[in-house]
């Protein structure tokens, strides 16, 4: 088992935008470049750590989500989950979209993907189950036709926030970051500032795009439960995408929230 030392001394950071600080005291990769130890896939129509056709692979260093092995999409939606949950945290991801979409994949999922937050355990996922419940942050880059499209928005599956005083949930799912629209195959830095359920900041590039709290578990499902913790997972839904940084540095839970 591959386990993350939760007892790290942090050095805290002031709040707001948001130095690349990756390599200074505090911060574990959670990809380590070589392999992909500690993660478990969850492919839909499979069980959790199956993974046949290789959707998540690394090469040349990088986490790759890609479908070279695949005809067509086929609503196979995956994830690839790590194995630890957290709850006070900030994450660091670096990704940039590669090449077209897959045949048969859904429009929407063009130039489309993101990491889950406070997700559901892999194993737990039904064998025919599309997304985890979750709080996702939503990647998202432009498709050169003129229009806005900002990146780190925030949906939610099986789940609801409270975004400028007012509760969003399941079945309106995705609400926008004010992020700029990023086109081609640039790698963009994303960070994510997590405090249980009661904060989420979203952060492109350094910049914030994005907060929202009180995160539950869908009041439409029945649950209405508190969301405070959970696994990290990385989507897959048609378009190949890379990954070449993940680290996570966790954050005393006593430290005061930001205004």
């Amino acid at each position: 088992m591959h386990n993350i030392l939760l007892t790290i001394l942090v050095l805290w950071l002031p709040y707001g935008a948001l130095a690349d600080d990756y390599g200074s005291k505090g911060w574990v990769a959670l990809f380590d470049g070589t392999s992909l130890t500690g993660w478990t896939p969850k492919i839909r129509g499979y069980k959790a750590g199956e993974d046949p056709l290789e959707t998540f692979h690394v090469e040349d260093g990088l986490l790759r989500v890609s479908y070279q092995n695949y005809d067509r999409f086929r609503g196979r939606f995956g994830h690839l989950f790590f194995e630890q949950a957290f709850d006070h945290y900030r994450l660091s991801v670096e990704y940039r979209f590669q090449g077209e979409q897959l045949a048969g994949g859904p429009g929407w999922a063009r130039r489309n993907s993101g990491v889950m937050l406070h997700a559901q355990a892999p194993t737990s996922l039904a064998i025919d189950q599309d997304f985890p419940d979750a709080i996702e942050a939503q990647f998202l880059g432009g498709l050169d036709n003129g229009k806005a499209r900002p990146t780190a928005k925030v949906c939610s599956p099986g789940t609801e926030v409270t975004l400028s005083g007012e509760i969003k949930h399941a079945r309106s799912h995705c609400n926008y970051s004010t992020s700029p629209t990023l086109d081609g195959d640039q790698w963009v830095r994303a960070e994510f500032l997590v405090r249980g359920s009661d904060l989420f900041v979203h952060y492109v590039n350094g910049e914030e795009v994005l907060r929202f709290g009180d995160t539950m578990l869908s009041r439409d499902s029945g649950a209405g439960l508190e969301l405070s913790s959970g696994h990290i997972a990385l989507q897959s839904e048609s378009h190949p995408i890379d990954f070449r940084r993940i680290a996570i540095k966790i954050i005393p839970a006593e430290t005061p929230l930001p205004r």
